[in-house]
């Protein structure tokens, strides 16, 4: 196995995976794994009813690419329903959230950058005004 100054390819056995709070992530692109100072890029799976409640990045943009599944999209105030093939893209610290109402996994692509940006990396803001209440009539998630 290369050092990870060197790596340039991800075998399986290289990737990192980890189970946060809202999915099943399996980095691909992160500064321990390859030499990366501008990507960011995680294989996320969302279970059904889970969500990444309304947060931002105040540091990163981001893109999220739905592989298979769908996914209530929200950024600012606006949503949409993402199904395979579509993304979205999140401006610097605008407010976004990923559900999943449905009754299938979301399996979804995070690209984010830069890689090595200022913290905080995310904020939550789901339980403030008007967050909050935003999707108030909608499916809730945990």
């Amino acid at each position: 196995m290369k050092e990870v100054a060197q790596r340039r390819f991800v075998a399986a056995d290289e990737r990192v995976t980890e189970l946060s709070p809202f999915t099943l992530n399996t980095w691909l692109s992160r500064p321990d794994i390859v030499p990366c100072k501008d990507l960011l890029m995680v294989r996320a799976t969302m279970e059904p009813g889970r969500c990444h409640a309304f947060h931002h990045h105040p540091t990163r943009e981001e893109i999220i690419y739905v592989l298979s599944g769908q996914a209530e999209q929200w950024c600012g105030k606006e949503y949409r329903i993402l199904k395979p093939g579509e993304m979205v893209l999140i401006p610097k610290g605008e407010v976004h959230g990923t559900y999943n109402p449905f009754r299938e996994p979301i399996v979804f692509l995070a690209i984010l950058a830069p890689a090595e940006a200022n913290e905080p990396a995310m904020v939550d803001v789901s339980s403030e005004e008007a967050w909050a209440s935003l999707r108030a009539g909608l499916a809730p998630c945990r």
